[in-house]
């Protein structure tokens, strides 16, 4: 009997039109200069009425670009014209077309967070890197967690957590000593920010569709925040996090730099 795993399989090749582009920018200097000078070369479509939508900027207007156009089908093409371009690719003007028209793109799917607030009402927020939880005052959060109805850790005192997806592991998860995810992976990243007890407990790789339920142990006095990449929700009592069955984005990057050579690079990083 073989017991080995099956070899991954890439998504089917996708044959996207990519004759009609909408341009959109961050607020720099220097995204608006490329929005102006790419718009005159290419053309500059409504969003409705794009192929493939181009980001200039970095990577939190790459966020808010996904967060805007989930699930419209849009594939979205970031250039780096910011502070920060994980996400991005490389700024060029020339050949634009004939790169999108080689471009690999990745499907990924946002975690759905809902989370309860101390007075009863309920939140919800969807994070395409992560759901973080942080203690508000100078006292460390009493955290429960359980995943699929079951505890497995009964409390957790430390600054906060993380649940993070492939995309989100190089980021805030990979500052607090989260491990880097595959883009292609099945997984989710459930890390602890700054663990008092238990000491030893550094984090759990969980199936991509686990449900994790943490429930704040003394609100009142060690009064917690949730946050779903840039959206905060202050004094929750409880959250419930899951991979989201019903929305997905499209990310494309340059056939030759694409976003598993990029993790590979930062897992070797030293």
């Amino acid at each position: 009997m073989n017991l080995s795993a099956p070899p991954f399989q890439p998504d089917p090749i996708r044959t996207v039109p990519l004759n009609k582009l909408a341009f959109v920018a961050s607020d720099t200097q220097e995204a608006s200069a490329a929005l102006e000078n790419l718009s005159k070369r290419y053309g500059n479509h409504s969003v409705e009425d794009a192929d493939a939508i181009v980001a200039l900027g970095g990577d939190g207007l790459m966020l808010q670009t996904l967060h805007a156009h989930m699930s419209k089908g849009k594939p979205i093409y970031g250039m780096n014209r910011g502070s920060v371009g994980f996400l991005m690719n490389e700024y060029r003007e020339d050949d634009l077309t004939e790169r999108l028209a080689k471009a690999d793109i990745t499907t990924i799917r946002p975690l759905e967070m809902t989370a309860m607030g101390e007075g009863g009402g309920t939140h919800r927020a969807v994070a395409i890197n992560e759901v973080s939880l942080l203690r508000e005052t100078s006292q460390a959060a009493r955290l429960r967690i359980s995943v699929d109805g079951r505890v497995r850790l009964e409390e957790l005192v430390c600054d906060g957590c993380i649940v993070a997806t492939p995309a989100g592991s190089t980021a805030y998860n990979l500052s607090a000593h989260g491990p880097i995810l595959p883009v292609t992976a099945n997984l989710l990243a459930l890390t602890p920010i700054s663990a008092f007890r238990p000491r030893r407990w550094r984090g759990a790789v969980l199936p991509n569709l686990a449900r994790v339920d943490i429930e704040i142990l003394d609100p009142a006095k060690r009064p917690v925040s949730a946050s779903a990449d840039h959206r905060e929700f202050r004094d929750v009592i409880h959250v419930a996090i899951e991979e989201s069955t019903r929305l997905e984005g499209l990310i494309m990057f340059d056939a030759d730099h694409g976003w598993d050579e990029r993790i590979q690079t930062e897992m070797f990083r030293y």
